[in-house]
This record gives structure tokens, sequence and C-alpha cells, in this order.
């Protein structure tokens, strides 16, 4: 039996036909074995990096969040810390003064009323262990204060000025339970004098961090401190958070990773903040992640198994359909001259015609697809998506096997001002415009063996072209093919030329170089064509013209508009003049569009700012001189409305009586009630005008009142101090040293002596 059915196989195994038959039924297995295999894997590792994106965005979104409130919190913890009054409670000799505590406590109180974060601020005095809290008001030692366990974060605080952390507070406090805290230290002449403690309202704090809800995925996040201790979490499902937590730190500093917790695999991505240190997670548990995963492995398993079946019938039924006509031509061929006569080569004459229409048609098909495959391999190229050198040699031979081996010119056809010609055209011309310019320059360069156009998209096509001529006629061709595109089509564009090369793996290399060429057409103008020999005798200097953006962008904002158009020319003729790196140019007029357009007046943001910044970068500086000063013309007038509506009007007022009242001991509560609206409102109105603080502009204004105290009298610093609604002549000093970062004693002394060498 055994030998019966070897003969058997192996007389079948001879025939062509069964063979083929066999070989197509074990691909097809083979195929349908190896996707049945790794769909698990592979469905694991698609699901696991598609998962990651949004865990690692929420993560982003909590963990900014919390990092601004940090950096808010830390920033009134710093105000606090400088404030006269806490400076005179850590220095003075009778620290329960009735105006001082209360000092204390109104700056204290404002600072919590205008926060929705803050829920109460502690002031300590580390050396007499006294405090003056809000709520708590005053107490005179650690025993009267109940909640006053925290003292020893002193200690751990080194080096650092400001660290937060979870805290116990004690029974017996207002707020039992536990707390998250910013401590900041106080320095007093450069000793350490004192602690700032910010209570931070946790359902504030953590809004950010909402359960994962969204999904059926058991899924918990949390936050964890420098110690790896649990500062907030949420869970959807029940799991032992403090055993978790030990598991994750054996985990490695990578954004996404994962590990096996109490015989579960987790999926892990994190994130740790700059701000304060913490460790922010969020653990998939991968049984939820992969639970359709295999649900859908087993359908395309079953799947497969039907298409195998289906397979099978196919290959029997092509098999029969297929080879009926090799059939009839073998027997056609073997037939004798009898035979022939009588059947005829009607069937053989069909089966040839058809099969030489098939490759006629599967012939055009590959040409087609190659010079596709060719276009894109250039565009890759200029795109930066192709990178080695070995990549584009090995893709060369592929696309341009049938170049010859002549050194090899990239240049690049840009249409001139293409925001203008987008306009000017019908959308529905634009392709059409674009494929006639392209067939123009390929007119021109038929006499060349080898070219090939390629659009780079935005008014852009690359032409990659054999040439081992000179680079004055091949300026002379395209400036012909130009001409020719002006006349009949009624636009103009340029041209960059890169040098020859002979490698084919300095294509990328003169491909950004014909780009550098192009660029020249900002001083060159329109219709230009560019060797890259022109390019490299001009000069390398940087541009430096920061101070003269703050010119324009002070002269806009003040309305002045004859100032802002006068320096647009000055710097447009400095480019000129010095005939800059395009690069460098184009970065410079960057810089001036974002100054003119300035991002305080939202209306022009978005789309007008973009469709500028594009504008620019297929304009000659004769275009961009106009854009930018027709730009400044629009600004300045839209500054002078904006100096006139009611909120600058309301700063104005403020302004005002901070100039009229300014020897006094005025405040923000003061300022804000001299125009009849609330501290917040006030506050926020005069950050969005004046971008500066109500308080900072208020030392600014004092500052600069005592600077002409000290030049044009002989009054005591102490006099001046009180002149400028100081109470107290070390407050006075240590403001005007860290603005002016000398004494006022020095400072007038430089003034004078500086007044009498000008007099000489």
């Amino acid at each position: 039996m055994p030998n019966l059915f070897r003969k058997w196989f192996k007389y079948n195994l001879l025939k062509s036909q069964i063979s083929l038959l066999l070989f197509l039924t074990i691909t097809i297995f083979l195929i349908i074995l190896i996707v049945s295999i790794t769909s698990y894997n592979t469905s694991k590792s698609v699901l696991q990096e598609q998962l990651n994106d949004p865990q690692q965005q929420m993560l982003q979104i909590s963990m900014n969040f919390i990092d601004e409130v940090i950096n808010e919190s830390n920033r009134i913890a710093t105000e606090v810390a400088l404030d006269d009054h806490v400076y005179e409670f850590l220095t003075s000799n009778e620290q329960n003064s009735y105006e001082n505590i209360t000092g204390i406590y109104k700056m204290l109180s404002s600072f919590i009323n205008n926060s929705s974060i803050i829920k109460s601020i502690y002031v300590y005095d580390m050396n007499r262990g006294s405090f003056v809290t809000i709520p708590h008001g005053y107490s005179a030692t650690k025993k009267t204060f109940v909640d006053s366990q925290w003292t020893d974060v002193a200690d751990e605080l080194k080096d650092k000025m400001m660290i937060v952390k979870k805290r116990d507070v004690p029974e017996g406090a207002k707020n039992s339970g536990s707390e998250i805290t910013l401590f900041r230290k106080i320095l007093i002449h450069g000793k350490f004098k004192g602690l700032v403690a910010i209570n931070l309202k946790e359902e504030k704090l953590f809004a950010k961090i909402n359960p994962p809800t969204l999904t059926s995925l058991d899924s918990t996040r949390f936050i964890m401190d420098e110690q790896n201790e649990i500062l907030y979490s949420v869970s959807n499902y029940s799991v032992d958070k403090k055993s978790l937590a030990e598991s994750i730190t054996n985990l490695k500093k990578e954004r996404l990773g994962d590990f096996t917790y109490k015989d579960e695999t987790l999926l892990a991505s994190q994130l740790h903040s700059p701000v304060t240190g913490w460790q922010y997670v969020s653990l998939v548990t991968q049984e939820s992640i992969l639970a359709k995963s295999r649900r859908v492995g087993h359908i395309v398993f079953l799947v497969s198994l039907i298409a195998l079946s289906i397979g099978l019938m196919a290959v029997l039924y092509i098999n029969i359909k297929v080879f009926r006509p090799v059939f009839r031509l073998k027997q056609l061929f073997i037939m004798k001259e009898k035979d022939i006569s009588k059947q005829g080569l009607n069937e053989l004459e069909h089966v040839a015609g058809q099969l030489i229409h098939d490759h006629a048609h599967l012939a055009k098909t590959l040409d087609t697809i190659k010079l596709e495959a060719s276009s894109k391999f250039i565009l890759d190229i200029y795109q930066g998506e192709v990178k080695s050198r070995e990549e584009i040699k090995e893709k060369w031979n592929d696309y341009f096997r049938d170049w010859d081996h002549h050194r090899l010119v990239v240049a690049i056809i840009s249409i001139d001002n293409y925001s203008s010609w987008l306009s000017k055209f019908p959308s529905t011309d634009h392709s059409l415009l674009k494929f006639a310019l392209q067939n123009i320059i390929s007119e021109v360069l038929s006499e060349r063996s080898y070219h090939k156009c390629v659009d780079f998209g935005q008014g852009k096509t690359a032409v990659l072209l054999q040439y081992d001529g000179s680079g004055d006629t091949l300026v002379h061709k395209f400036m012909k093919a130009l001409s020719t595109a002006g006349r009949l089509l009624g636009f103009s564009a340029s041209v960059g030329i890169s040098h020859s090369k002979q490698k084919i793996e300095d294509i990328k290399e003169a491909v950004l170089e014909a780009e550098l060429a192009l660029g020249y057409r900002m001083y060159k103008g329109y219709g230009s064509v560019i060797d890259i020999n022109e390019c490299y005798d001009n000069p390398h200097h940087s541009i430096k013209i920061a101070p003269i953006l703050e010119q324009l962008a002070e002269a806009i904002i003040g309305g002045d508009e004859t100032q802002g158009i006068k320096i647009v020319e000055d710097i447009i003729q400095e480019f000129r003049n010095n005939q800059y790196f395009p690069t460098s140019v184009q970065s410079k007029i960057n810089d001036l569009i974002h100054v003119i357009w300035s991002e305080k007046h939202t209306e022009i943001q978005g789309k007008t700012k973009g469709m500028v910044l594009d504008q620019v970068t297929t304009s000659c500086l004769d275009d961009i001189e106009e854009l930018l000063k027709d730009g400044v013309r629009e600004e300045t007038e839209k500054w002078k409305k904006q100096a006139e509506n009611k909120e600058s009007i309301l700063c104005e007022k403020m302004i005002t009586y901070m100039e009229e009242h300014l020897a006094e001991a005025i405040g923000i509560t003061e300022i804000s009630e001299s125009i009849g609206i609330s501290v917040s409102l006030a506050s926020q109105i005069f950050k969005e005008k004046m971008d500066d603080t109500i308080y900072g502009y208020l030392t600014k204004l004092r500052i600069e009142k005592a600077e002409e105290l000290l030049l044009n009298t002989d009054k005591k610093v102490a006099t001046i101090a009180f002149a400028v609604g100081y109470q107290h002549e070390n407050s006075f000093i240590r403001v005007f040293r860290k603005y002016k970062n000398t004494t006022p004693g020095k400072y007038r002394e430089m003034l004078r002596n500086k007044k009498g060498a000008l007099a000489e």
C-alpha cells in the first residue's frame, strides 16, 4: 500500500499542472499560518502604540495645568516673602504690632481671595517660632498654633528655594487630614529667616486628573512625589495603590513601558514634571487592551480557513480555465499536418493575440507606475524622507537605470509672488497652468537626452537633467523658457540652478543648492535665473536687528506710523546693501512680521499672519517692503483705536491716580477703588493692557520719582523714601537695589558724576 501511494504521488508530481496546484496550495497555507500566528502580536503592538498617544496627552494636560498652578503659587509666595510687612515681622523687636499684623493679614487675604486654588497661607519666623496665618491669625509660639508640625521642612529645603509636598494635618486643626503645601524660603540679607507655606486645594489642583471613564479599559492614573509617595490617584477598578507604586519605581525612566504586577501585565505611560519633580503615571491592564484583539484573532483565523477553502477551489477552477488555451496550443503544435488542416489556426491566432494585448497593457501600466515612483523619489529627497546616500543610489538604479553617466544638475522653478498668483487665476486653472509651465520647460530642454520635471507643490517645480555643457548655456535655456511662459501664460517665475554633480549620491546636495540659489530672487527680482555660482561670493554676516525690532514695536504700539515705516525702510535697505544670505533675511523678515502683526490683536491671528508669511517666501524685497509698510499702517491705526477704548481709559485713570498719590501708602485696593471696580478686575485689565501688574507699575513709578529726587535735590534717602510712598527707609533701599543693582546713595553719586562730566 505505501508503495502504491508513493508511485501515485510521484506520477502526479511529475505533471506540471499538479505541481503548480500543489505549490500554490502550500504557499497559501503558509501565508495563512503566518497571519494567524503573528496577528495577536501585531495587534498587541498596534494597540499599545495607539493607546500611548491619548494616555500621554491626558498626562501632559494634567501636568501642564498643575505646573502652571505651582508656578503661580510660587510667584505669590515670592511676593509674600518680599513684602515690607513680612520683612518687619521677621526683623522688628515688637513682632505683634497691630498695624504690621493687620498689613500682613490684608495682603494674605488679597492673595487668597484672588485665587481659586489657594486654601490658606502661613508665614513662619524660624528664629522666634511665631506664625502669621490666614485664616488663623497671629500665634506667638508653636504651642498656640495647632498646625505647626511642618516646620522641620526647613531641613529638607537645603539649597532649594521651594518645594511642594504632601503633609499630614494634625487633629484639632481646621482642615485635619492631609494637604498639598508649597514651601518657600524667606531670605533676609542672604540668611534663612523664615518660611512661606501655601496650602492648596487638592480638588482644584488635581481637577484635570479625571477618572478614566471614556473607555471600558481597566486603567489607573496617579501622581507620585520624589519620595515615591502617592499624592493623588484615580482608578476605575480595584487596585492596591501602595504595592503598585512600589512596582512602578522599578520601571526605567522611559515614557512608555510595561511590567508585571500580581500576574498581570500593565502598560505604563509616564511623565516627569520639571517644576515639581513629580511622576505622572497612567496604567492600563493589557488584558483589557487585548480583550477584543483575541476575539478578532479567532475571527481572522476562521476567515483564513474559509479563504483557504475558497482559494483551493479558485486554484482548481483557474487551473482548468487558464491551462485550457495551453493545452490547445500544445495540441495545435503537435498535430499532424492533416489534423491542422481540419482544425485550422483560428484558435491559436486568438490566444496569441490576447497574450500580446495583455503584455502591452501590462507594459504600459508598469511605465506609468515607474514614472510616478521616480517623481516621488525626487520629491522625497526634497522633503528629507530619503537621507542615506546608499538609499539614494539604490533607488536611482531602480528608476533611472537607462540614464547614462553624464553629470547631473538640479533646477527649481518657482512661480513669483505665489499667493498673488493663486488669487489672480481661477482655482480650476491652477493645475493646468502649472502643467503648461512644465511642458514649456521640457520643450526648451528637449535637446537633452534625459530630463525630468517633478511638482514640489506651492508653485515649485524641480527639473533633474543630465548636462555637461557650460553654466551660461543652461542659464540661457531657462531664460528662454521663462520668457516663453511669461508671454503665453501671463505670469513670471524664477529659477535656481545647482552645481553639476558627478556622483548620483550628491542629488540631495544639488536640491539644496538649487533651493539656496532660488532664494536670491528677493534681490534679483522676478523672472530671474540664478546659478549657484553667483551666490557663494556674497557675505555671510549675521544680522542683528533685535534693538530695531523693539523700536518698531514701540512705534506701532505708540501709533507712530511715520517712524514705523522709516524703520521698515531702513531694515530693507540694509538687506539690499549687504546682500545677506536669503535664509537669514527670511528669518528676520519673519521676525518683522511677528512684530508688526502683534499677537495682542487677536483678530489678525491665524489665517492672515499665515498668508503674510507664505507671501514673502516667493516675493522680491520691493514687494516685501510694501507689504510690511502696509502692515505698519494698518497696525498703528488699530493701536490708536485700541488706546481709545474703555479699558485703556481705565488703565490711564489708574496710572493717573498712582502718580497723584505717589507719596501715600496706597495699594491695589485703593487704586481699584479709585475707578470703582474690584481688585481682581482691575488687576486683570491692567495686566492685559500694560503687560505688568499694578504693584509692579506702581513700584516703577516710585523708583523713577526717587531717581529724579536723588539727582535734583539734596534730600536724605529717608526723606525721599517717605516722599515716594515707603514707610521705612530699609524697604525703599531694598526695592531700589532690586531695580537698579545699587543703593540710592551710590546711585545719586553716579548720576551727579555723570552730569558733571557732561557739563565739562
